[in-house]
């Protein structure tokens, strides 16, 4: 069975206060709990590091120095 772009991860460029679609999908992986993010929900992310979170915490966390398991 084929799956669609709706069905897989997305690939994201992350800008400063947005974010562009490079490839379709309906979610994102959180970088350092590897959680599905869909879309819709995402609110948090590096443009400097390029990946996305699941939370304010997590993403101060990792921004801060004091969560490295992302990479």
């Amino acid at each position: 069975m084929l799956m669609s772009s709706a069905d897989k991860t997305a690939k994201l460029y992350y800008g400063p206060s947005s974010f562009r679609v490079l490839r379709p999908g309906k979610h994102v992986l959180c970088a350092v709990t590897g959680v599905e993010i869909p879309l819709a929900e995402l609110r948090y992310w590096s443009a400097d590091l390029q990946e996305p979170y699941a939370s304010c915490a997590i993403a101060t966390r990792r921004l801060l120095g004091l969560d490295t398991t992302g990479q």
